[in-house]
Protein backbone atom coordinates (compact mmCIF):
# COMPACT_ATOMS: atom_id res chain seq x y z
CA UNK A 1 0.00 0.00 0.00
CA UNK A 2 1.61 3.37 -0.96
CA UNK A 3 2.01 5.66 2.39
CA UNK A 4 0.42 9.25 1.89
CA UNK A 5 3.20 12.04 1.83
CA UNK A 6 2.87 14.18 4.92
CA UNK A 7 4.71 17.01 2.73
CA UNK A 8 4.68 17.38 -0.75
CA UNK A 9 7.69 19.16 -2.25
CA UNK A 10 6.87 21.86 -4.82
CA UNK A 11 9.24 22.95 -7.75
CA UNK A 12 8.37 25.53 -10.79
CA UNK A 13 10.79 25.07 -12.92
CA UNK A 14 12.12 27.27 -16.62
CA UNK A 15 15.10 25.74 -18.59
CA UNK A 16 17.07 24.87 -15.77
CA UNK A 17 17.71 21.18 -16.30
CA UNK A 18 21.49 21.35 -14.40
CA UNK A 19 20.39 22.86 -11.58
CA UNK A 20 17.09 20.78 -10.83
CA UNK A 21 19.02 17.90 -11.20
CA UNK A 22 21.73 19.13 -8.70
CA UNK A 23 18.59 20.16 -6.61
CA UNK A 24 16.26 16.70 -7.24
CA UNK A 25 19.92 14.54 -5.87
CA UNK A 26 19.67 16.81 -3.09
CA UNK A 27 15.96 15.84 -1.93
CA UNK A 28 16.72 12.44 -2.53
CA UNK A 29 18.81 12.52 0.24
CA UNK A 30 16.42 14.13 2.84
CA UNK A 31 16.26 12.43 6.36
CA UNK A 32 12.30 13.35 6.97
CA UNK A 33 9.98 10.86 5.13
CA UNK A 34 7.34 10.23 3.63
CA UNK A 35 7.33 12.99 0.62
CA UNK A 36 6.82 13.74 -2.56
CA UNK A 37 8.11 16.28 -5.13
CA UNK A 38 6.00 18.04 -7.46
CA UNK A 39 7.72 19.37 -10.83
CA UNK A 40 5.78 21.67 -12.81
CA UNK A 41 7.45 22.73 -16.14
CA UNK A 42 6.78 26.10 -17.55
CA UNK A 43 8.88 25.73 -20.94
CA UNK A 44 7.05 24.88 -23.74
CA UNK A 45 10.07 23.05 -24.77
CA UNK A 46 9.23 20.73 -21.40
CA UNK A 47 13.36 20.66 -20.74
CA UNK A 48 12.62 19.65 -17.45
CA UNK A 49 11.15 15.82 -18.59
CA UNK A 50 14.19 13.97 -19.20
CA UNK A 51 15.55 15.48 -16.16
CA UNK A 52 12.42 14.28 -13.71
CA UNK A 53 12.56 10.48 -15.75
CA UNK A 54 16.26 10.22 -14.93
CA UNK A 55 15.63 10.61 -11.63
CA UNK A 56 12.63 8.65 -11.28
CA UNK A 57 14.73 5.61 -13.02
CA UNK A 58 17.39 6.19 -10.62
CA UNK A 59 15.12 6.63 -7.09
CA UNK A 60 11.96 4.25 -8.17
CA UNK A 61 11.37 4.54 -4.30
CA UNK A 62 10.93 8.16 -4.49
CA UNK A 63 7.05 9.98 -5.58
CA UNK A 64 8.26 12.39 -8.45
CA UNK A 65 5.35 13.77 -10.32
CA UNK A 66 5.93 15.68 -13.32
CA UNK A 67 3.61 18.28 -14.61
CA UNK A 68 3.30 21.13 -17.51
CA UNK A 69 2.32 24.60 -17.40
CA UNK A 70 3.37 26.26 -20.78
CA UNK A 71 0.38 28.19 -21.69
CA UNK A 72 1.79 31.21 -20.07
CA UNK A 73 5.07 32.37 -18.87
CA UNK A 74 3.58 33.21 -15.57
CA UNK A 75 5.15 32.05 -11.97
CA UNK A 76 1.65 32.28 -9.97
CA UNK A 77 -0.05 29.78 -12.50
CA UNK A 78 3.24 27.20 -12.78
CA UNK A 79 2.91 27.33 -8.96
CA UNK A 80 -0.94 27.15 -9.05
CA UNK A 81 -0.41 23.81 -10.92
CA UNK A 82 1.88 21.96 -8.74
CA UNK A 83 -0.50 22.84 -5.36
CA UNK A 84 -3.40 21.11 -7.53
CA UNK A 85 -1.07 18.67 -8.16
CA UNK A 86 0.36 18.01 -4.68
CA UNK A 87 -1.08 15.62 -2.23
CA UNK A 88 0.80 16.25 1.07
CA UNK A 89 -0.76 17.91 4.42
CA UNK A 90 2.20 20.34 4.16
CA UNK A 91 3.63 22.03 0.97
CA UNK A 92 7.41 22.84 0.52
CA UNK A 93 8.25 25.14 -1.84
CA UNK A 94 11.85 25.53 -2.75
CA UNK A 95 13.38 27.13 -6.33
CA UNK A 96 14.86 25.27 -8.82
CA UNK A 97 18.48 26.66 -8.83
CA UNK A 98 18.75 26.20 -4.79
CA UNK A 99 20.65 23.89 -2.93
CA UNK A 100 19.38 21.51 0.46
CA UNK A 101 21.51 19.84 3.07
CA UNK A 102 19.85 16.72 4.05
CA UNK A 103 17.98 18.02 7.21
CA UNK A 104 16.44 20.96 5.41
CA UNK A 105 12.94 19.67 5.23
CA UNK A 106 13.35 18.01 8.86
CA UNK A 107 14.00 21.65 10.03
CA UNK A 108 11.45 23.03 8.88
CA UNK A 109 8.88 20.70 9.85
CA UNK A 110 9.65 20.59 13.12
CA UNK A 111 9.81 24.02 13.18
CA UNK A 112 6.09 23.94 12.46
CA UNK A 113 5.27 21.48 15.06
CA UNK A 114 7.25 23.16 17.68
CA UNK A 115 5.38 26.56 17.29
CA UNK A 116 2.17 25.49 15.80
CA UNK A 117 2.41 27.51 13.19
CA UNK A 118 0.97 27.62 9.80
CA UNK A 119 4.00 28.34 7.48
CA UNK A 120 7.62 28.12 8.82
CA UNK A 121 10.25 30.63 6.46
CA UNK A 122 14.21 29.89 6.21
CA UNK A 123 17.43 31.33 5.03
CA UNK A 124 18.34 31.62 1.21
CA UNK A 125 22.23 32.01 1.45
CA UNK A 126 23.58 33.04 -1.71
CA UNK A 127 26.75 31.69 -2.53
CA UNK A 128 29.21 34.03 -5.50
CA UNK A 129 31.12 32.20 -7.61
CA UNK A 130 34.40 32.86 -8.00
CA UNK A 131 34.23 35.25 -11.06
CA UNK A 132 32.05 37.44 -8.78
CA UNK A 133 34.22 41.21 -8.49
CA UNK A 134 35.71 42.43 -5.07
CA UNK A 135 33.04 45.53 -5.21
CA UNK A 136 30.03 42.42 -5.46
CA UNK A 137 31.43 40.22 -2.59
CA UNK A 138 31.41 42.86 -0.31
CA UNK A 139 28.09 45.00 -1.09
CA UNK A 140 26.16 42.10 0.15
CA UNK A 141 23.57 42.49 -2.34
CA UNK A 142 22.16 39.57 -2.42
CA UNK A 143 21.43 38.91 1.24
CA UNK A 144 17.98 38.53 3.12
CA UNK A 145 17.24 39.80 6.40
CA UNK A 146 17.43 37.00 9.49
CA UNK A 147 16.20 37.08 12.39
CA UNK A 148 15.61 34.08 15.16
CA UNK A 149 13.89 31.06 15.08
CA UNK A 150 10.39 30.86 15.98
CA UNK A 151 9.89 34.86 15.56
CA UNK A 152 6.64 36.35 13.06
CA UNK A 153 8.61 37.19 10.18
CA UNK A 154 7.49 40.76 9.10
CA UNK A 155 4.71 41.19 6.24
CA UNK A 156 7.22 43.25 3.57
CA UNK A 157 9.87 40.13 4.37
CA UNK A 158 7.60 37.59 3.63
CA UNK A 159 8.85 35.96 0.26
CA UNK A 160 9.74 32.53 -0.91
CA UNK A 161 12.47 30.51 -1.73
CA UNK A 162 12.86 28.33 1.21
CA UNK A 163 9.05 28.02 2.71
CA UNK A 164 7.42 25.01 4.56
CA UNK A 165 3.18 25.55 4.80
CA UNK A 166 0.02 23.55 6.19
CA UNK A 167 -1.57 23.05 2.71
CA UNK A 168 -5.50 23.11 3.92
CA UNK A 169 -5.18 26.75 4.70
CA UNK A 170 -2.83 27.17 0.87
CA UNK A 171 -5.50 25.36 -0.58
CA UNK A 172 -8.43 27.00 0.43
CA UNK A 173 -7.31 30.68 -1.60
CA UNK A 174 -8.74 31.16 -4.49
CA UNK A 175 -6.25 30.08 -7.23
CA UNK A 176 -4.27 30.22 -4.84
CA UNK A 177 -1.48 32.09 -6.36
CA UNK A 178 -2.69 35.68 -7.96
CA UNK A 179 -1.62 35.14 -11.73
CA UNK A 180 -2.32 38.68 -12.41
CA UNK A 181 1.37 39.03 -10.91
CA UNK A 182 2.17 37.86 -14.40
CA UNK A 183 5.87 38.30 -15.33
CA UNK A 184 6.08 40.81 -12.25
CA UNK A 185 7.29 39.40 -8.77
CA UNK A 186 5.22 39.29 -5.62
CA UNK A 187 2.57 36.77 -6.12
CA UNK A 188 4.57 34.42 -3.24
CA UNK A 189 4.26 37.57 -0.33
CA UNK A 190 0.41 37.77 -1.76
CA UNK A 191 -0.49 34.38 -0.99
CA UNK A 192 1.81 34.69 2.55
CA UNK A 193 -0.18 37.76 3.21
CA UNK A 194 -3.43 36.36 2.71
CA UNK A 195 -2.67 33.08 4.62
CA UNK A 196 -1.33 35.59 8.08
CA UNK A 197 -4.99 38.12 7.39
CA UNK A 198 -6.71 34.54 7.77
CA UNK A 199 -5.13 33.69 11.06
CA UNK A 200 -2.30 31.46 10.17
CA UNK A 201 0.86 31.75 11.98
CA UNK A 202 3.97 32.28 9.66
CA UNK A 203 7.20 32.20 11.72
CA UNK A 204 11.12 31.93 10.92
CA UNK A 205 13.12 29.07 10.88
CA UNK A 206 16.85 30.35 11.01
CA UNK A 207 18.19 26.90 10.83
CA UNK A 208 16.56 25.83 7.92
CA UNK A 209 19.45 26.87 5.11
CA UNK A 210 19.27 26.48 1.80
CA UNK A 211 21.66 27.99 -0.50
CA UNK A 212 21.54 29.57 -3.98
CA UNK A 213 24.23 29.80 -6.78
CA UNK A 214 23.91 33.34 -7.66
CA UNK A 215 24.29 33.05 -11.61
CA UNK A 216 26.58 35.02 -13.32
CA UNK A 217 24.28 37.45 -15.29
CA UNK A 218 23.06 38.40 -12.10
CA UNK A 219 26.13 39.99 -11.05
CA UNK A 220 25.84 43.13 -12.55
CA UNK A 221 25.25 46.66 -11.79
CA UNK A 222 22.70 46.81 -13.99
CA UNK A 223 20.46 43.75 -12.87
CA UNK A 224 20.56 44.66 -8.96
CA UNK A 225 19.15 48.14 -10.29
CA UNK A 226 16.50 46.51 -11.96
CA UNK A 227 15.67 44.19 -9.25
CA UNK A 228 15.87 46.94 -6.50
CA UNK A 229 13.31 48.72 -8.96
CA UNK A 230 10.72 45.88 -9.34
CA UNK A 231 11.10 45.27 -5.32
CA UNK A 232 10.17 49.07 -4.85
CA UNK A 233 7.28 48.61 -6.89
CA UNK A 234 6.30 45.31 -5.22
CA UNK A 235 6.63 47.17 -1.76
CA UNK A 236 4.40 50.29 -3.08
CA UNK A 237 2.25 48.37 -4.62
CA UNK A 238 1.17 46.56 -0.99
CA UNK A 239 1.64 49.93 0.85
CA UNK A 240 -0.65 52.00 -0.85
CA UNK A 241 -3.15 49.21 -1.19
CA UNK A 242 -3.29 48.71 2.68
CA UNK A 243 -2.01 45.20 2.37
CA UNK A 244 0.07 46.23 5.72
CA UNK A 245 -2.18 48.38 6.88
CA UNK A 246 -4.84 51.00 6.08
CA UNK A 247 -4.21 54.43 5.00
CA UNK A 248 -5.13 57.64 4.84
CA UNK A 249 -4.64 60.46 2.48
CA UNK A 250 -1.83 61.72 4.55
CA UNK A 251 -0.35 58.52 5.09
CA UNK A 252 -0.15 58.26 0.89
CA UNK A 253 1.27 61.71 0.84
CA UNK A 254 3.71 61.19 3.46
CA UNK A 255 4.74 58.06 1.46
CA UNK A 256 5.03 59.76 -1.73
CA UNK A 257 7.50 62.48 0.19
CA UNK A 258 9.40 60.04 1.70
CA UNK A 259 10.14 57.90 -1.55
CA UNK A 260 11.22 61.07 -3.28
CA UNK A 261 13.30 62.43 -0.60
CA UNK A 262 14.94 59.17 -0.09
CA UNK A 263 15.75 59.28 -3.92
CA UNK A 264 17.04 62.20 -3.83
CA UNK A 265 19.28 61.78 -1.25
CA UNK A 266 20.80 58.38 -2.53
CA UNK A 267 21.34 60.00 -5.69
CA UNK A 268 23.56 62.93 -4.07
CA UNK A 269 25.35 60.44 -2.09
CA UNK A 270 26.01 58.26 -5.19
CA UNK A 271 29.46 60.23 -5.99
CA UNK A 272 30.94 61.16 -3.21
CA UNK A 273 30.31 57.46 -1.64
CA UNK A 274 32.23 56.24 -4.39
CA UNK A 275 35.80 57.16 -2.62
CA UNK A 276 35.13 54.44 -0.09
CA UNK A 277 34.22 52.16 -2.58
CA UNK A 278 32.24 50.99 -5.54
CA UNK A 279 30.25 48.95 -3.48
CA UNK A 280 29.31 51.80 -0.87
CA UNK A 281 28.25 54.00 -4.35
CA UNK A 282 26.66 50.97 -5.50
CA UNK A 283 24.48 50.22 -2.37
CA UNK A 284 23.33 54.05 -2.49
CA UNK A 285 22.16 54.05 -6.43
CA UNK A 286 20.44 50.77 -5.73
CA UNK A 287 18.46 52.69 -3.07
CA UNK A 288 17.73 54.92 -5.52
CA UNK A 289 16.48 52.63 -8.03
CA UNK A 290 14.02 51.20 -5.17
CA UNK A 291 12.78 54.60 -4.62
CA UNK A 292 11.91 55.39 -7.65
CA UNK A 293 10.38 52.11 -8.47
CA UNK A 294 8.28 53.63 -5.43
CA UNK A 295 7.21 56.39 -7.27
CA UNK A 296 6.47 55.00 -10.28
CA UNK A 297 3.75 53.12 -8.85
CA UNK A 298 1.88 56.43 -8.72
CA UNK A 299 1.59 57.08 -12.41
CA UNK A 300 1.04 53.07 -12.87
CA UNK A 301 3.73 52.04 -14.64
CA UNK A 302 4.64 48.54 -14.16
CA UNK A 303 8.09 46.87 -14.77
CA UNK A 304 7.80 43.26 -15.56
CA UNK A 305 11.00 41.94 -14.19
CA UNK A 306 10.83 38.21 -16.53
CA UNK A 307 9.93 39.87 -19.41
CA UNK A 308 12.21 41.10 -21.94
CA UNK A 309 12.33 44.97 -23.19
CA UNK A 310 10.25 45.83 -20.42
CA UNK A 311 10.74 49.90 -20.74
CA UNK A 312 8.54 52.96 -19.06
CA UNK A 313 5.98 54.33 -21.51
Amino acid sequence: MTQTPAISICIATCRRAERLTRLLFDLAAQTLRPFEIVVVDNDEQETAAPVVEAFRAEHPALSIIYGKQAAERNIATTRNESVHLASGEWLAFIDDDERAGPRWLEQLYDCARQYDAGGVLGPVVPVLPDTAQDWIRAGNFYDFPRTATGNPVADNHLRFGNVLLRAEPVKALPGPFDRSYGLRTGEDGDLLLRMRANGEKIIWCDEAVVEEPVAPDRLSLKWLMQRALSGGQEYARKHLGGRYGALTLADRVTFFLNALGKLLLALLLVPPTLVLGRHRSAQWLIAACANAGKLTVFWGWQYDEYARGSAPP
